[in-house]
């Protein structure tokens, strides 16, 4: 088995897969192994509020059943996504009307009339930086357009699938590829600037790390199960920590890739692995603070002195970010396919595969409020901006969402 047969499986198929396997040694009967991947079902909650739509508009054709982990993402007082065929669309962030609209998969097309559409398969982005917005491709390439016009600015080149957003800092463009190549672009004009190789064990998960940059360095999840970070002018590599602890007999079971963005808090930066732990670290020299067992891919979130995350299995958790101590958990979303959470105001708010937006008041733990955005489910965490929150369904509806 290899990274191209994962490259075909759809994210709720992987995520019940690995359900499957994280909890085969401790299964012993056949009713055990499907209580391990049994779908909660919803029930009914207080509903403390109603959420308002302010406006709803259609990304083309979204992402469909693929992986993806493009979502929204908010600059120049536009809301910027995509969807995976390569319609791009810039929003009017209040009103929802477009400002302009570009198809990438016709940007280096010569076919003609009568030939098919060649997808761009756009899987990483958008991310919105010095009046452009960058995005990656399952191709390997990265676009980067005028934010104000939609016009091609630069066009670059990256071996391996580009499946998680750029990061922008200094003028300087990250992309991480399933590769394992980690490369730098002037951001403002594409030119190369460094290339990483970094080592990608025969079995991942489908996902990898989008990098963080923060004080003068890349900080980076790798296939491995380590955060490794570069210095972002050159390339150099600086410390590199585990996180992901192997464990079982499969090859399955070992799988500790660090799929999660790191997210830097200070002085401290905090990651965690699919299998293994969550870890606070100094960012200046890599010395872990403390570690806890939580395993997750998602895409985390910190609010003063909490870490909120959700592990493989659905559950949501409240981290003390100081020591590393829990302050509560729900367990009522197990096995929804729930996305990273998000921090809007009092509450956290998550999405799930039938669509719904669930809210999760920050002290207590406990729902306060429902929203569907759309049945063919929420791929990704959602982007929230000024209290507004902008979540994009997989069919391509994206609703602007006005909570009190």
């Amino acid at each position: 088995m290899n990274k191209q047969i994962f490259s075909i499986i759809n994210l709720r198929v992987l995520f019940v897969l690995a359900l499957t396997s994280l909890m085969a040694a401790c299964s012993s009967t056949d009713d055990d192994e499907d209580e391990a991947i049994k779908v909660a079902e919803l029930t009914e909650i207080s509903q403390q509020f109603d959420a308002e739509v302010a406006w709803e508009k259609s990304i083309g054709d979204g992402v469909d059943d693929y992986f993806s982990r493009i979502k929204p993402a908010y600059g120049y007082n536009k809301i910027f996504s995509a969807s995976r065929e390569g319609d791009v669309y810039a929003l009017d962030v209040s009103t929802g009307e477009q400002v302009w609209h570009v198809d990438l998969s016709d940007a280096d097309s010569e076919r003609g009339f009568f030939e098919n559409r060649q997808p761009a398969l756009i899987a990483g982005g958008p991310v919105t930086g010095i009046n452009k917005v960058f995005l990656g491709t399952e191709n390997g390439e990265v676009f980067a357009l005028d934010a104000e016009t939609g016009e091609l600015a630069w066009k670059g080149k990256v071996k391996g699938e580009i499946i998680a957003s750029p990061a922008l800092d200094s003028g300087v463009l990250v992309v991480n590829s399933a590769s394992g190549i980690l490369k730098a672009f002037n951001a403002s004009s594409g030119e190369d600037m460094w290339e990483v190789d970094l080592d990608v064990p025969p079995l991942t998960l489908r996902g990898i790390s989008a990098p963080t940059i923060a004080a003068g360095g890349v900080i980076v999840g790798t296939s491995a199960g380590e955060l490794s970070v570069f210095m972002l002018e050159k390339g150099q590599q600086g410390w590199s920590v585990d996180v992901g602890e192997p464990s079982g007999s499969t090859e399955l079971e070992r799988v500790i890739d660090v799929d999660s963005q790191a997210v830097v808090f200070g002085d401290k930066v905090y990651s965690v692995s699919s299998r293994g732990n969550l870890v606070a670290i100094d960012i200046r020299n890599g010395r872990v603070l403390w570690k806890r067992q939580y395993s997750s891919y998602r895409q985390m979130a910190i609010s003063g002195n909490t870490i909120y995350l959700t592990n493989t299995k659905g559950h949501i958790y409240a981290v003390d970010r100081i020591n590393g101590l829990e302050r509560w958990s729900n367990l009522a979303l197990t096995n929804r396919g729930v996305t990273g959470p998000a921090v809007v105001g009092k509450n956290i708010v998550v999405g799930d595969f039938e669509g719904y937006l669930h809210f999760v008041n920050t002290e207590s733990g406990e729902f306060v409020s429902r929203h569907e955005v759309d049945s063919s489910g929420i791929h990704t965490t959602p982007t929230v901006v000024d209290g507004i929150i902008f979540s994009q369904a997989r069919d391509g509806s994206l609703q602007a969402i006005k909570v009190p």
